[in-house]
């Protein structure tokens, strides 16, 4: 380990750095930079081209954009989140969607944990079935984000009963890698950004450049390889998100804002697959009335349609809570490891304060400047 005050450099990545600065894009996807990247990869077997590089482009697209209890008599909050080929935004919409029909806070922890354990269900089978490359698949979105779809999903929950996965159409589920990264910021002005990026699996492709100072993904694992066959994750898809020319990989990404009547939420994480649902319960957490201080911490469940086990971290349920949920059907297996890096901050713009929260099991914590 090194020791106390010792500095790391990486001149590689200041020049690679000052370079785009200097000339742009096409400074980096062209010319010799260019050519530098795509010898290095195809001297390791790779089929990189110079037009691969030169005919990227970076694609903005609308977010997701949607209210949560806009037709209860609770407070309603607008949520903006992550648009295709990120799966996050869809997922947490038709979850919070789902859930809105219900009345979570006159349940009992475990009862309200089976209600959005279902909706998880619901949301990651529909992910796995239809999500790809908007520029490339067809996808449903207007079906998939709609009251009325959630309405009939909301149907199909049993009060105190699982819905085994089995019995959902289908037998899909696409792929995520935990090796990500996530800052959330609000300036003094009230600008607000939720950033997560990844090179996908650890340390990505574990393949540096020589003269660049930065790891190359392996963002392939994003795509379903193989129709059905289980990745690195042990998780499936389709073809919907098979790999193909010009295609991007689904995504679980979901850097996201919760807006509501005085306060601001700004809200994001690693942690591959779980992603989503890390997010979903942390908008849940702040709706709640939550700091980000202590919602960052809280131990985490997920439910992603298949493997069909609700996953937990240590802490997460009490032994009386898993036997209800045992009782309801749910197959629980809680983990030592913990998961996420959750990073979030907080505007009460009616008290003038600013909120900041990072996962403090990492070994690290949010700041407020002032």
């Amino acid at each position: 380990m090194p020791k106390a005050g010792w500095v790391f450099r990486n001149p590689d990545i200041a020049a690679t750095l000052e370079l785009i600065a200097a000339k742009g894009n096409e400074g980096f996807y062209r010319g010799e930079f260019a050519k530098k990247l795509v010898d290095a990869v195809r001297a390791q077997g790779g089929r990189w081209s110079l037009d691969d590089l030169a005919n990227y482009q970076v694609k903005e697209r609308e977010p997701i954009a949607f209210d949560y209890r806009a037709a209860s008599n609770a407070q309603s909050w607008h949520i903006v989140t992550a648009p295709p080929p990120s799966s996050g935004g869809i997922a947490i919409e038709e979850i919070l969607n789902i859930l809105a029909g219900f009345d979570l806070d006159k349940l009992d922890r475990p009862h309200r944990v089976h209600l959005i354990v279902e909706a998880m269900r619901r949301a990651y089978r529909d992910r796995a079935q239809y999500l790809g490359d908007p520029d490339y698949v067809q996808m449903p979105l207007a079906q998939l984000s709609s009251p009325l779809y959630a309405a009939g999903l909301r149907a199909t929950i049993h009060p105190d009963k699982a819905t085994p996965s089995s019995s959902l159409p289908g037998y899909l589920d696409p792929n995520q890698g935990p090796h990500t990264t996530h800052f959330s910021i609000i300036d003094a002005e009230g600008n607000m950004v939720s950033a997560t990026q990844t090179v996908n699996y650890v340390f990505g492709s574990c393949m540096v450049v020589p003269g660049t100072g930065f790891l190359l993904n392996d963002e392939m694992d994003d795509f379903a390889l193989v129709a059905g066959k289980a990745n690195v994750y042990g998780v499936v898809g389709n073809d919907a998100n098979a790999p193909k020319p010009g295609r991007r990989p689904l995504s679980s990404m979901s850097p996201s804002f919760v807006i509501g009547a005085d306060r601001i939420g700004v809200i994001g994480t690693p942690g591959g697959s779980r992603i989503i649902t890390m997010v979903l319960e942390g908008i849940l957490a702040f709706i709640d009335g939550e700091r980000p201080e202590k919602f960052v911490s809280n131990p985490r469940y997920h439910h992603q349609y298949l493997p069909d086990a609700i996953s937990a971290e240590k802490g997460a349920f009490t032994a009386d809570e898993i036997q209800v949920l045992q009782a309801m059907g749910h197959k629980v297996e809680v983990s030592n490891r913990t998961w996420g890096f959750m990073n979030a901050v907080s505007w009460d713009r009616k008290a003038g304060e600013l909120h900041a929260g990072t996962d403090p099991r990492q070994g690290s914590g949010g700041a407020v400047v002032k």
